[in-house]
């Protein structure tokens, strides 16, 4: 019999489950600001162009919840932990599964990113919103802030890494340029000396350290459409540089930055780069995303438990 019920909010960047949904959620995303015509046009070509539209973030998302429920239950059986899903853009949104707790009568809450790197912008945004809603309803909640080094998420990226450049046959590996890639930001997080970039740089030199990579660098990629500087340099300028400055033929993309697949990595790379890597001559092929690793689930209910016996040993 479960002792004790503890809410675990789930958050993540959301998307549209459907092509009729786009408008309302690039809206969103443009902080009530709908679209251009254009905009609009482009975005929605994006997705239908992922195997004719299907959403596949929202459902690994669905599963990765519904996953990391079910390790926290089968390694904690004298608890009863139940997940949230609460979405940056999406229905349903932060705020709605915080309610959703409160409602469902719990009383204390762990909150976890799906994305392992810290940054004020991303997964401090989602701890704030979350916390003002627990705040307002009286609802005990604390939250992982990130797990970029976490042995079992380490040991994932380095399998899908060793498991990729197999397919490079023919090729010494160290003929292959490895590049980890995650989603950019805006460059004022440096003058914030914000974590993400110095996180993300320390999970790629464990994995390459893990792998035994001697040819590897970073890359950004997907930056928005504003006009603002983001980080850079953009993977697709990368793969220019190295591809006519350093005679580069064989690459291996690693999004250490995305957990599941979805239009970031369908899209920006596996079209999007593919293209580019063809046009160029380039062999590229990209690891395997996380999704329902369970070794990533594993990672995840390591922190969120750790997090909330933390929070029990201090009250």
């Amino acid at each position: 019999m479960a002792s004790q019920r503890i809410g675990v909010l789930v958050m993540s960047y959301g998307t549209p489950e459907s092509l009729d949904q786009v408008e309302a959620y690039y809206t969103h995303i443009r902080r009530g600001h709908p679209p251009t015509p254009e905009q609009l046009h482009e975005l929605t070509a994006r997705y239908e162009a992922i195997v004719g539209g299907f959403f596949p973030l929202r459902e690994n998302t669905n599963k990765q919840v519904k996953g990391l429920e079910n390790t926290l239950r089968q390694e904690h059986p004298d608890l009863e932990f139940v997940c949230y899903q609460g979405l940056k853009h999406a229905q349903p949104y932060v705020e709605d599964g915080v309610e959703q707790m409160v409602k469902d009568g719990i009383t204390e809450a762990v909150g976890v990113v799906l994305a392992p790197h810290y940054s004020t912008m991303s997964v401090g945004g989602y701890v704030k919103r979350a916390k003002d809603k627990a705040d307002a309803l009286g609802l005990k909640i604390d939250f992982v802030l990130d797990y970029h080094l976490h042995p079992k998420l380490v040991n994932a990226l380095s399998t899908r890494v060793d498991k990729a450049l197999e397919k490079f046959s023919g090729v010494n590996r160290n003929d292959v340029r490895v590049i980890f890639t995650a989603h950019s930001l805006p460059e004022k997080i440096l003058e914030m000396k914000d974590p993400y970039p110095d996180q993300l740089l320390a999970t790629s030199k464990v994995i390459a350290e893990r792998v035994g990579l001697t040819n590897w660098q970073f890359g950004w990629q997907s930056a928005g459409q504003t006009a603002m500087p983001w980080l850079g340099p953009d993977i697709l300028d990368v793969l220019q540089k190295i591809n006519q400055e350093e005679s580069v033929k064989n690459v291996l993309l690693c999004p250490i930055g995305f957990v599941s697949d979805h239009l970031e990595v369908l899209y920006d790379i596996d079209i999007e780069a593919q293209a580019l890597a063809k046009e160029l001559g380039l062999h590229l092929e990209r690891t395997e995303s996380l999704n329902t690793d369970p070794l990533y689930l594993e990672t995840l209910s390591d922190v969120v438990y750790k997090k909330w016996k933390e929070v029990t040993r201090l009250s």
